[in-house]
């Protein structure tokens, strides 16, 4: 599905990422995983380009999408959330879930001006497809709320939602589970397997809840000073040696 290769970015003198080769298959939930400051976040936002690497490629279903812009990008199948929750806090609920169906709806000026039967078609099927995203997270009821007035939990579901509702081949989470409580954290849990579940796409996450990572991974890549340090499963992961000695330091 995506295969990062040699990836290398440079800010200035320093190197964020350093030669990170990666393979994320269909149907398959990834982990990306590291101490503070491994240069998790920076892979994901060259995968989704925000950067352009200086070196290597990232290729989507055999297409290089180096050098391609955000939005080019989410077009051809690459969905994302951030670390802090970056919604219309304004807006309602499903109205941040039908905003991010814009580019897989065919009206136009004209037709949204003189709200014509294209139009309006178009737009009751955004709202019963958004509506429908909202109830596989149990949002449903708070579907015409304000979306800056759900708790902390609830708005990082509403991300995931949104993110969902531009149809990805490929998801990917940064911190899906920070700032929740343990409550919240086995919802996530859930929630990501539903998705799995039911729906035709891989997970690509960066997260520091070990047990989240751990209990739902297919496979674990380790960043580390933006190298690669180790990849496997989550038991070959918990038993590497460099791994351990990364998270609490080893012996002089």
């Amino acid at each position: 599905m995506l295969t990062v290769k040699n990836m290398t970015l440079r800010f200035g003198e320093l190197i964020a990422n350093n030669n990170v080769n990666m393979e994320i298959p269909d149907n398959k939930i990834v982990a990306l995983i590291g101490p503070n400051g491994a240069g998790k976040t920076t892979c994901f936002n060259c995968i989704s380009g925000v950067y352009t690497p200086n070196e290597g490629d990232i290729i989507l279903n055999d297409v290089s999408i180096i050098g391609k812009r955000p939005c080019k990008i989410h077009n051809l199948g690459i969905s994302r959330t951030y670390q802090i929750v970056n919604l219309f806090a304004e807006m309602t609920v499903i109205e941040n879930v039908v905003v991010a169906m814009h580019d897989s709806l065919k009206s136009n000026f004209f037709d949204s001006m003189f709200h014509t039967k294209k139009h309006r078609e178009e737009e009751k099927a955004a709202y019963e497809r958004a509506y429908e995203l909202l109830e596989f997270v149990e949002l449903q009821d708070k579907a015409y709320f304000e979306a800056g007035s759900l708790p902390y939990g609830e708005q990082r579901l509403l991300e995931i939602v949104r993110a969902l509702a531009g149809n990805p081949s490929i998801l990917l989470l940064d911190e899906p589970a920070a700032g929740m409580n343990s409550k919240e954290k086995g919802d996530l849990d859930i929630i990501i397997k539903k998705i799995m579940q039911r729906m035709n796409l891989s997970v690509l996450m960066v997260e520091h809840d070990m047990d989240l990572v751990m209990g739902i991974s297919d496979y674990v890549y380790v960043l580390n000073y933006g190298k690669l340090l180790a990849h496997g499963t989550p038991d070959e992961i918990q038993q590497n040696p460099d791994v351990i000695e990364a998270y609490l330091g080893g012996d002089d």
